[in-house]
Parts: structure tokens; C-alpha cells; sequence
């Protein structure tokens, strides 16, 4: 026999999932974008180095806005989400419920 899962454990496993993806996202920008720019400023060459180039930093620049909405997502996962929707989806689901159970008496009404 297998237990169901509660709704705060499922909304605890999404908040953690959601965090886990973002930390995956950091990592990967922060190794990605630092090979990037070793390579554009000629790190690995025997050229002089320049890290003073804006072109070195476009992918960074451009990726780091996509990480910034990545994180606001995030924050709004933990933050906002529960709290704007916590009542609306609790009301909603009462309604349902009760409708259902209308519907069931009804039903059993005329049998």
C-alpha cells in the first residue's frame, strides 16, 4: 500500500527542485563564461593578455541577464508564489470540493 504524498511535501519538493536548478545554472555560468573569457583575452597563448576587452564579456553580460531571471523566478517560487496564490488555490479547492459533494448528494437523491 503506498501513501500519497501531502500538498506542503510536494510544494517543499518543487521549492527544492527549483533551487537545485538555479544553483546548476550558476555553476555552469560561473565555469562556462570563465573558460570564455581566458580564451577570448589569450590566456592560454603566449600573446599578451587582455582582460580590458568588452568583447571578452558579451556572452557573460548576456547570459547574466538570463541568470538574473532565473533567480527572480526563484525568489518568486519561495516568496510571492505562496503567498498571492495560497488563498486563491485554497478557496478554489473548497469550491470544487463542495460542488462535488453537491453533485454526489444530488446524485444519491434520485437512486
Amino acid at each position: 500500500m503506498e501513501q500519497q504524498p501531502t500538498k506542503a511535501y510536494l510544494k517543499a519538493k518543487k521549492k527544492v527542485e527549483t533551487l537545485r536548478g538555479f544553483y546548476s545554472h550558476v555553476s555552469v555560468y560561473i565555469i562556462i563564461n570563465t573558460l570564455l573569457i581566458c580564451m577570448s583575452a589569450n590566456l592560454f597563448n603566449s600573446s599578451p593578455i587582455d582582460f580590458l576587452a568588452i568583447g571578452n564579456y558579451v556572452t557573460a553580460f548576456f547570459w547574466g541577464i538570463g541568470l538574473v531571471s532565473h533567480g527572480l523566478y526563484v525568489l518568486y517560487v519561495y516568496y510571492a508564489e505562496q503567498n498571492i496564490f495560497q488563498k486563491w488555490e485554497d478557496k478554489k479547492i473548497e469550491q470544487i470540493l463542495k460542488e462535488d459533494e453537491d453533485e454526489f448528494a444530488r446524485s444519491k437523491r434520485w437512486e
